[in-house]
């Protein structure tokens, strides 16, 4: 999914103008990303939590020469979903996978006659 996708989800089930879904989408990712660089945690509801770390510097290695090579101190992004989006996550897996099971068999498309 795009942020014009998301744009025109808005404009299509709010019934705004595309103008103004547009707005009020790169509204919400500014006040977003404003809000991670302060370093401050984002928690949404029945979505789940948004939260800036800090890595510290650490000795890694070249994977293809065996070399150790420093890796800076970073400030990294991390979600962690809420209780609600896992359920909903699963319950739509599970019902894929009976859809599945119980369609597995017999659906013709095999081309044989």
């Amino acid at each position: 999914m795009t942020k014009a996708d998301i744009i025109e989800g808005v404009y299509e089930k709010v019934g705004f103008s595309k103008k103004e879904s547009a707005e009020i989408v790169e509204l919400v990712f500014d006040t977003v990303k404003e809000t991670l660089e302060r370093g401050d945690k984002i928690k949404i509801s029945g979505f789940g939590n948004f939260q800036v770390r800090q890595k510290n510097a650490r000795v890694g290695r070249n994977p293809q020469t065996g070399k150790e090579i420093e890796i800076s101190a970073r400030r990294v992004l991390t979600f962690r979903p809420s209780q609600v989006l896992k359920s909903a996550l699963n319950a739509s897996a599970e019902a894929a996978a009976a859809a599945a099971a119980a369609g597995g068999s017999g659906s013709g498309s095999d081309g044989a006659a």
